[in-house]
């Protein structure tokens, strides 16, 4: 999850972006949705999967630096033959290209901290989380 509002806190989204959103441009859908400029946004960048556990093919890579160089940062090969694919560092990359430059938290791995989040990847079955933004009425 992305959790946007813009520094005056008038706007706010929340949005979801896996590696397909992201390939498919979320992020910047849902800035252009904003009347603040990118310059005046902050995101918070939710749980995910790390890099260290997100296993991806070359095809996921390759659609990624195909349409944006800066995109090989955030792959690593494995052992595999695959890739080991950075969904955060993917996430900034759209964020800092669009102009938002207040970029927080990433540094959580959905599959890795076991006490704190569910994933069906590791364990086969689901639980349920949230990330919450909202306006407070004045």
């Amino acid at each position: 999850p992305l959790l946007i509002t813009d520094k005056a806190g008038r706007e706010v989204a929340a949005v979801h972006a896996g590696w397909r959103g992201l390939h498919g441009g979320v992020i910047e859908s849902a800035l252009a949705r904003f009347d603040a400029a990118t310059a005046d946004l902050l995101v918070w960048l939710g749980p995910a999967i790390s890099q260290q556990a997100f296993e991806v093919g070359a095809e996921v890579r390759t659609a990624f630096v195909s349409a944006h160089a800066a995109a090989a940062k955030a792959f690593l090969p494995n052992a595999a033959g695959r890739w080991q694919a950075d969904l955060y560092l993917l996430a900034r990359q759209a964020l800092q290209r669009a102009g938002v430059h207040h970029i927080y938290g990433g540094e959580h791995c959905t599959f890795g901290e076991t006490a704190d989040f569910f994933s069906y990847r590791r364990d086969g079955v689901t639980g349920r989380m949230a990330s919450l933004i909202w306006l407070a009425s004045s």
